[in-house]
């Protein structure tokens, strides 16, 4: 096994050409008869990479995913040392009362829901979750999801029909996009913020089509590249076209501004926007995720039509005493001042990388996203950062535009003034190392691919 002091390296072996060029884009749609057989070439491309410790994905934790953990890469290989990539932004996983919530819920309950919300699957716990997410966002109608994606889906699948319309953001989330391929074929995208290509769109939709519905669809926080939109101006023009406004906040709710309200709180447009989606995986402590909505009519609707909670069992009740309990201290005084010890640790991080010559991208967030270049470039990195002790995500093509592999460092509350300086360190070392290593394969000109220009795709496939 590895330790965080250890090279996950071949020492002297170099690496080959397969495991530092293409991307999971080039095994999309594979080809032939064989349903299953042909997608072994996607296989022996992540065992390529694998045999080199440059497949950086799916790895687990063997202890809570804390500030500092010990993990494994999904070939066994050990690594530990500071965590940057659990999105626990406000470190409530292992909070003493979320932990009492759970055990105290499975005690009167047990561990599983045992049936659809349609059906029987709602507990005690679910219903005072509904009625305490309904409190904090205004007063507004909450339908509960058993994960934060199928709530995205939902509230696009649930709602669209066939003759209807839906404008996205060019980098809107996966559950968004594929829960507007579920619902209709009349799919447009605007370009990444731009007010002026919505207006655009919704322009040319009016002009076509006076009688069906447009949805419009965002982010309050864009997960790769911790960016928002001028909500405002989206809901007006939105206005000025007979559309509808959705808007996901999945990565900002409970974690940014004062009272936890997120980008919807900051720029007072929580009662303004016709659809609030959420999720629980990110700073409420378990999985699930809602939909908000401004009359009863819209959830009921919702409840019965939207497949991914009519299909789908319910919340289990550890989950809802969890996240009810993590309710409870976001709103809390408790809540305000993890917040403020969050983004002091995110404008430390963002000060210390700009220091160290790194760059970071988009605006203070708990995801701060460090660019890193070329994708053979950036899985080189990725292997050393895990060697020095530092643990962070690699994002490449195609959720992020070719050319533009980044780490998505992701801050907690509890993180330390230590722990952030481990990171940057570790971070500069492995970028220079990286690029030493690099250069030598691009010398040779076995690179060559990796000179391609950047092309931004109308998909992100990453969480």
């Amino acid at each position: 096994m590895n330790n965080a002091n250890s090279k996950i390296s071949h020492e002297g072996e170099r690496v080959p050409q397969a495991a530092l060029v293409g991307s999971v884009r080039d095994f999309r749609t594979p080809a032939g008869t064989d349903l299953l057989g042909r997608v072994a070439g996607f296989f022996d491309w992540q065992e390529v990479r694998r045999r080199h410790n440059l497949w950086p994905y799916a790895k687990s934790t063997a202890t809570a995913p804390t500030t500092r953990c010990l993990a494994r890469t999904d070939s066994g290989l050990e690594i530990s040392g500071v965590n940057f990539a659990s999105q626990d932004y406000l470190s409530l996983s292992s909070h003493p009362a979320i932990k009492q919530a759970a055990i105290d819920a499975i005690s009167e309950y047990g561990v599983h829901s045992a049936g659809s919300a349609a059906l029987l699957g709602n507990t005690r716990h679910s219903l005072k979750l509904e009625e305490a997410i309904s409190d904090f966002v205004g007063g507004r109608e909450v339908v509960l999801y058993p994960t934060g994606w199928s709530a995205g889906f939902a509230s696009v699948q649930g709602l669209v029909r066939p003759n209807d319309h839906v404008v996205l953001d060019v980098l809107a989330h996966s559950c968004l996009q594929e829960g507007a391929r579920a619902a209709t074929q009349n799919i447009h995208f605007h370009g990444h913020l731009n007010v002026e290509s919505l207006a655009r769109r919704l322009e040319r939709i009016r002009a076509n089509d006076a009688v069906n519905g447009i949805l419009v669809v965002t982010e309050s926080l864009f997960s790769m590249h911790s960016d928002t939109p001028d909500i405002g101006a989206m809901k007006a023009i939105c206005d000025l076209y007979d559309a509808k406004l959705l808007v996901d906040c999945a990565h900002d709710f409970g974690c940014i501004g004062e009272d936890g309200l997120g980008h919807l709180g900051l720029q007072d447009m929580l009662d303004k926007v016709d659809i609030v989606v959420g999720s629980f995986s990110k700073t409420f402590a378990s999985n699930g995720g809602f939909i908000a909505v401004k009359t009863r009519a819209v959830a009921e609707y919702l409840k019965y039509f939207s497949a991914t909670q009519t299909f789908s069992n319910a919340l289990s009740p550890v989950q809802a005493a969890s996240v009810l309990t993590a309710l409870e201290i976001v709103r809390s005084e408790e809540g305000k001042q993890r917040r403020r010890a969050l983004m002091d640790n995110i404008l430390y991080v963002r000060a210390e990388m700009s220091k160290a010559g790194l760059e970071t991208l988009g605006d203070p967030s708990a995801i701060v996203p460090v660019r890193v270049g070329a994708e053979g470039l950036a899985r080189i990195a990725s292997r050393e950062l895990a060697s020095l002790g530092a643990i962070a995500n690699l994002v490449e093509y195609p959720a992020v535009p070719q050319g533009g592999a980044r780490f998505r460092v992701q801050v907690m509350a509890d993180h330390k003034r230590d722990d952030i300086d481990l990171l940057v360190g570790a971070m500069q070392t492995a970028m220079r190392n990286a690029d030493l290593e690099f250069r030598s394969y691009r010398e040779t000109g076995s690179e060559a691919a990796q000179t391609a220009p950047q092309r931004l795709e109308m998909t992100s496939d990453a969480a």
